[in-house]
């Protein structure tokens, strides 16, 4: 009689990655989001504002960050990510990766999540520094490439590719709606498919 082989772990099934994740959202801020960059400004806010309303959907941690300018100063988030902020801390950090920022990584630690979501600019540091340690440290990693962008985009290719080598998955905002959603009859993954109709319609 065959054995049929347990599936690797990776592969286990599960109904939603919700209760699980943790959003990262890094320098969505004025001075940097809205420079020239691989993903136009009015696309990335539709990215940025469509993942912003998931996590609220799914009750989703998010660690917000941002980077001060030359005058020490703090620009002003994008609306799109100050709108649904709320009560959410906002994490002024002076390391480009969010993880060597102790109240960073304690709050990411803290929240007992291992589904790192990340969100930012530019791709090539804000992102892809937190993400690759994320993923050395055993997180499951997914960068959310329409709600990014980058400096260029033979930089943003060249660590994208870095970033899926060392075990980063990347992903987009209408296929996590589809991993978070479940049932589209229930309340949450209705709401779901209505923010995947919103972006599709711009």
């Amino acid at each position: 009689m065959t054995t049929l082989a347990a599936p690797p772990a990776h592969a286990k099934s599960r109904l939603s990655i919700a209760p699980d994740a943790i959003l990262l959202l890094a320098d969505l801020q004025g001075g940097i989001a809205d420079l020239p960059l691989t993903t136009p400004e009015p696309q990335l806010k539709r990215g940025v504002g469509a993942l912003v309303r998931l996590a609220a959907i799914f009750e989703i941690p998010t660690i917000i960050t941002v980077v001060p300018g030359a005058d020490g100063s703090v620009s002003a988030l994008m609306s799109e990510v100050e709108a649904a902020r709320g009560a959410a801390p906002l994490y002024v950090r002076t390391t480009p990766n969010a993880f060597n920022d102790a109240e960073i990584r304690a709050a990411i630690e803290a929240s007992g999540r291992r589904i790192l979501l990340v969100s930012g600019v530019a791709t090539e540091v804000a992102v892809a520094l937190p993400a690759l340690t994320g993923a050395a440290e055993g997180y499951e990693v997914h960068v959310v490439v329409d709600a990014c962008a980058g400096v260029g985009a033979r930089t943003e290719a060249a660590v994208l590719g870095r970033m899926t080598a060392a075990g980063v998955r990347t992903t987009s905002v209408p296929t996590l709606i589809g991993e978070l959603a479940g049932d589209f009859t229930e309340p949450k993954g209705g709401a779901a498919i209505g923010v995947l109709f919103e972006l599709a319609g711009g």
